[in-house]
Parts: structure tokens; C-alpha cells; sequence
């Protein structure tokens, strides 16, 4: 899907945040991304049971009550705790007054793909192993997808359309292009968008085991040694604005959303089509106006499972052709851990860092490639390099696909 350029408004990234296992905020999440440091571990924050899983990317040491400033918050779920911090992060980096001056012309687009997950095992355990006859009170408003959103938009006083999105593990990367989207044909002037997950539960992994999708050992894109994904848990979020809008409060612009693409494979639940990521990534170069050697660093979804690192590289063959070659790749997932509907925001801020550093993170675990993936995916160790247009892919179970499209901040 895209649309014709026409009038539409630019839009500007004036603010981003972060909650993730290797950072509690943007600025140690890529700081750490440049130290290459690894945050899948031996899950601590659950009994394994009887899991043969013993491996999570948790994150470690967040205290709602030191680390969420609206204390309505930090009686919700988990996975608000984390999108209320990353929202508020962004928030105040964008410069934006609380609550914001025109709330009508604000929106609030935040997503999860599974919502409150640790409220609904609690309930499960409280009803059913601890014979309580009743749930905690707030249990329903704790475990709706939407309430992410709605806790930052109260927060920030915005009133214009505010919901979540769900689409797996495109959930945040489709948050921000509907809120884009909203921008660009005038609706709104700011839209905070991303998403949050919070669902290492003992329940949880027992359903992705069933699966066979998880690794027992780590998360190693595009690596001979892959074998399967690592779950983890987070939150990104980034504040969106119109390039007017943004220039005429004298903000500081940290890049431009330059293009969107999104599609369906329409095929299979769980096996990927290369047709569909295809599209997608063909979709935002045409939406960004852009040809495919003017993509300096593509931060794929990456996730090391068999059949999906092999489908991406493909795909990324179709759309770039002899570029690919030259194309700088990396899966930040191999550090963070696959953030399922969190990923994509996180990765967005990862594309946008690279933007402004002129560093491109690596792919790290990376030390003997599948011979099917023969791009250059940034092996271990990031690298310099100067670049004016970034892409970041998210691929989610159904076929559903989302691509960004982020460029150096307009002159």
C-alpha cells in the first residue's frame, strides 16, 4: 500500500524513548547497542517449571514507582509501566508542554500485541491454583490493548484519536505509519507512536514452545548456528510531528519519516512469503521517493528463526538487486532479543541513532553465516559510516508487513 505524494506534509521525529533489556531509556539502549552487548540471559523473573526454555531478554532492575512518574500507571499492567516510560522519555525530549496546548490536534497510537499478559496469568493463578473467588478489581482495564494508550494520552492531555494497533510483531512499525499517516493528510500536528510487550510469563513460553520457535541457546541472525528466537520484552516510542508544526516551535528534529510500505503475504499464518516483504520494502522506497541505492543501512527484522532470515534476505535481493551487495545489514534483535510488537519501534530508534552517530550497529553472535544468507550483515562489530536514508523491516506472523523509511533531518 502506498499513496501518491500530492500535498501531503512532511513528517519530522522530534522525540524517541525506550525501555528495553540492554536500557531503561533510549540512550543506554543505543549505547549499549554500541558496546555490542547482549541482553538474552537465564530467565530470573519467573519458576522455569517445567520449561525447557530457560532463556529470556528480561529486563532487569525497572521499579514502577522509580521509573513511571504517573502513579494512575503504575497500577496498570507491566507492558504500561514500560509504554508509559518510553512515551514520557520521548515526550520531554520533543520539547512538548504537558498537557499539550491543542489536544484535538494530537494523537496517541500505541500498540501491544498481547496486551496485559502478566494480569491475565495472575488472574489465572489467583482463580484456578489459589482458589481466590475473585480477581484483582482492576484486572480488566489492566489487560486491555489499549490501555497503553490511553495512560499516555491522559498523561499528555492528548484528545485527538487515540487507540492501539495489533498487528504481531508489525504492531509498532504500524503505529507509527498510521500516525504518519494522520500528519500527512492534516488530521493532526503530533502523534506519539510505538508500542509495548511484556510477556515472559511461565504461561507464555509454554504456548511459543509448543511452537518450536525458541531457542534454547540465544538469538543468532543470519547465523549457520541459528535455531530459533529469543523472547524479550520493552517498549519504543517515538514522537511524531509535521515539519511546520515542529519548525515553527523551534524544535529539534532528529529525522524525517520518509516513506511507508505495508502488506499482506496472504498465505500462511506462520511460514513467510518473500512476495509480501518484497512489496513492502518496494512500497516505501516508491512512498519515500527514494531508488534503492539511496538506502545507506537496513536494520532487518532479523528474528533467526530458519525459515524467516532466509525469506528476508531474499526478498532484499528482489528490491535492491546489485545494491544488496553493498547494503550495510544488521538484526539488533541479536542484542535485545525479539521485542515482538515492541520491535519495530525499537529498531526505528536504532535507524534514526545511526542517522544521527554515523555508527551502524552490529549483528552480533554472527560468526559463521548461513551460506543462504550471504549479504553483509555487520558480523559482531559495528562500523562508521555515513548515511543519508536508513530502512527498518518488521514481518509478523499472518504475512503482515510494515517498512519505515527514515532520512537525515530536512535542511
Amino acid at each position: 500500500m502506498t499513496q501518491s505524494k500530492g500535498e501531503r506534509r512532511r513528517v519530522v521525529v522530534t522525540g524517541v524513548g525506550a525501555v528495553t533489556p540492554i536500557g531503561l531509556d533510549a540512550r543506554e539502549t543505543w549505547s549499549s547497542m554500541r558496546e555490542g552487548r547482549c541482553g538474552v540471559g537465564p530467565i530470573e523473573t519467573f519458576e522455569i517449571k517445567d520449561l525447557y526454555i530457560h532463556i529470556a531478554a528480561e529486563i532487569k532492575g525497572f521499579d514502577p514507582a522509580k521509573h513511571v512518574s504517573s502513579r494512575k500507571v503504575q497500577y496498570g499492567d507491566r507492558y504500561s509501566w514500560f509504554a508509559a516510560r518510553s512515551a514520557e522519555e520521548a515526550w520531554k525530549q520533543s520539547g512538548l508542554p504537558t498537557p499539550i496546548a491543542d489536544p484535538y490536534r494530537a494523537a496517541c497510537i500505541f500498540g501491544s500485541g498481547a496486551g496485559g499478559f502478566n494480569t491475565i496469568e495472575t488472574a489465572y493463578d489467583d482463580l484456578f491454583l489459589k482458589n481466590k473467588k475473585a480477581t484483582n478489581p482492576l484486572t480488566l482495564l489492566r489487560i486491555i490493548g489499549s490501555s497503553a494508550s490511553a495512560h499516555i494520552g491522559i498523561e499528555q492531555g492528548i484528545k485527538g484519536p487515540t487507540f492501539a494497533t495489533c498487528s504481531a510483531c508489525s504492531t509498532a512499525t504500524h503505529a507509527i505509519a498510521i500516525g504518519a499517516d494522520y500528519i500527512r493528510n492534516g488530521l493532526v500536528d503530533v502523534a506519539v507512536t510505538g508500542a509495548s510487550e511484556a510477556v515472559l510469563t511461565h504461561g507464555s513460553l509454554r504456548t511459543w514452545q509448543a511452537m518450536r520457535v525458541l531457542s534454547p541457546e540465544g538469538c543468532f541472525p543470519f547465523s549457520k548456528k541459528r535455531n530459533g528466537t529469543v523472547l524479550g520484552e520493552g517498549a519504543g516510542a517515538l514522537v511524531l510531528e509535521s515539519l511546520e508544526h515542529a519548525q515553527a516551535r523551534g524544535a529539534t528534529i532528529l529525522a524525517e519519516l520518509k516513506g511507508v510500505g505495508m502488506s499482506s503475504d496472504s498465505k500462511d499464518m506462520v511460514n513467510p512469503d518473500v512476495e509480501g516483504p518484497r512489496s513492502a520494502m518496494a512500497f516505501a522506497l516508491a512512498d519515500a521517493g527514494l531508488k534503492p541505492e539511496d538506502i545507506g543501512y537496513l536494520n532487518a527484522h532479523g528474528t533467526a528463526t530458519a525459515l524467516n532470515d532466509v525469506n528476508e534476505t531474499n526478498a532484499i535481493k528482489m528490491v535492491f538487486g546489485e545494491h544488496a551487495q553493498k547494503l550495510p545489514i544488521s538484526s539488533t534483535k541479536s542484542m535485545t532479543g525479539h521485542l515482538l510488537g515492541a520491535g519495530g519501534a525499537v529498531e526505528a530508534i536504532a535507524c534514526i541513532k545511526a542517522l544521527q552517530d554515523g555508527w551502524l550497529p552490529p549483528t552480533i553472535g554472527l560468526d559463521e553465516p548461513d551460506p543462504k544468507c550471504d549479504l553483509d550483515y555487520i558480523p559482531n562489530v559495528g562500523r562508521a559510516a555515513k548515511v543519508e536514508n536508513v530502512m527498518s523491516n518488521s514481518f509478523a506472523f499472518g504475512g503482515l508487513n510494515a517498512v519505515l523509511i527514515f532520512g537525515k533531518p530536512p535542511a
